[in-house]
């Protein structure tokens, strides 16, 4: 495959037992034999512009457009024009998709025009192909299958009101803060509270106004502002406070405090004066 044709496959940790597919594709001659996915299959048209054939049409996908197809359907893909394509696109299940659904999902058209969604969900696709939680990528991904099965989709939606969200988000912050290093899935919280992925995410959205991985996240940033400030040096930091690597606590550490961990480390021990950096 030459320079203007590539792909890179990665794959999402949603916790134990489940993992996510993704695909970075950019093509400009390549033209894809009719096939079909086991699972569904989610993609942004990132560049140029693709011929889809599928259930018998052909339809066009350009720079925006979000193409959903269906599992067993089988489909083709082709560039349309000289300057070829690009996408990104998720490969989730048929119950990942679902998760906020009571009924199965069934979309009429693969391209559909959301300029908002489809902004939100290469957004997502380009923060879970990185090193991350699987809480992360359960967090951000869940809403986004659901909201697109909801606005597109011929579905039966779950309720999204959560009595005793306040109670709910009390006990998943405090099993996050005592398994800080290894934190639980989504999945896991839920079954112990007796509730869904989806449920859980609506609770604590609802009573802290931010989704678990980013409170954990913060949580982390606080805990790691301390070991710093201790002297203790950003790699050896990160692992500590249970980020992926260095740069998984430099994105949130700038994110939160607004300069680097090295940045932030070197201030405080200036202010402590000669003799306290170690």
């Amino acid at each position: 495959m030459g320079a203007s044709e590539q792909a890179i496959w990665t794959r999402a940790v949603l916790g134990p037992g489940q993992s996510l597919d993704l695909i970075t594709a950019r093509f400009a001659t390549h033209r894809y034999a009719p096939h079909c996915h086991q699972e569904f299959a989610v993609g942004v048209c990132t560049g140029g512009s693709e011929l889809i054939d599928y259930r018998g049409a052909r339809h066009r996908a350009g720079p925006g457009s979000i193409v959903v197809l269906a599992p067993g359907e089988a489909h083709t893909g082709a560039p349309a024009a000289g300057d070829g394509y690009a996408y990104r696109a998720f490969y989730p299940t048929t119950a990942l998709l679902t998760e906020g659904l009571r009924t199965a999902a069934h979309f009429r058209e693969p391209v559909i025009d959301d300029p908002e969604l489809a902004a939100a969900l290469r957004s997502a696709h380009h923060a879970v192909s990185r090193p991350g939680d699987p809480l992360e990528a359960e967090s951000r991904l869940i809403p986004l299958f659901t909201t697109l099965a909801r606005r597109h989709g011929r579905t039966s939606p779950t309720r999204d009101l959560v009595p005793g969200a306040a109670g709910i988000a009390a006990a998943v912050r405090v099993r996050l803060t005592d398994e800080l290093l290894r934190p639980p899935s989504l999945a896991a919280i839920g079954r112990d509270l007796g509730l869904s992925r989806y449920q859980v995410l609506r609770a604590f959205r609802e009573a802290v106004g931010m989704p678990p991985y980013a409170w954990l996240a913060q949580h982390r940033v606080t805990r790691a502002r301390g070991l710093l400030e201790a002297g203790r040096r950003p790699a050896e930091v990160a692992a500590l406070v249970g980020f992926a690597d260095q740069a998984h606590l430099t994105r949130w550490f700038r994110r939160v405090v607004g300069v680097t961990p090295a940045v932030y480390r070197n201030s405080v021990q200036d202010r402590a004066g000669p003799g306290s950096r170690s």
